[in-house]
């Protein structure tokens, strides 16, 4: 390979896979004879870290509640993980691919996990709305720079 190839940007994906999984349903077998419609809360969190000179993790967990006013229906929690290659980038790039490009990655593959998990639960399939991640990242560098300004 030559000097210029090796210098060359690289991105790839080494692995996908479920780091952890979790269902809870804390009232059942009462909670299959509810009829009302429950209020669902998402929650994401996104974390990267190097592994080894090159790759690097980035776990994405999903929780998802079930909820009715008086009790909750399930609780269910993926962590999504990934395994990238991620060489000659300029350090100030490297944040914002970890934080935008590999859980926008990784997010259709949670969503696939959570709506299984709950179907098998015997629960309707919870059908997560796309995230827009760009925006998510760009909220919480606001949200550090004011934290660090106070």
């Amino acid at each position: 390979m030559s000097e210029q190839q090796e210098l060359q940007p690289a991105f790839s994906i080494e692995k996908i896979y479920v780091k952890d999984l979790s269902l809870e349903v804390p009232n059942a077998p009462q909670v299959f004879l509810e009829q009302a419609q429950p209020e669902i809360d998402m929650q994401l969190t996104s974390a990267g870290q190097q592994l080894d000179d090159g790759f690097y993790e980035v776990t994405l967990t999903v929780t998802v509640t079930a909820k009715l006013p008086e009790k909750t229906l399930f609780l269910c929690e993926v962590a999504q993980a990934g395994i990238f290659q991620i060489r000659n980038i300029p350090a100030e790039d490297l944040d914002p691919i970890l934080g935008v490009a590999c859980p926008n990655i990784l997010f259709p593959y949670a969503r696939e996990a959570v709506s299984s998990v709950v179907n098998r639960a015997g629960f309707p399939p919870v059908l997560l709305a796309p995230i827009n991640f760009e925006a998510l990242y760009m909220q919480q560098r606001a949200q550090q720079a004011e934290a660090g300004n106070a």
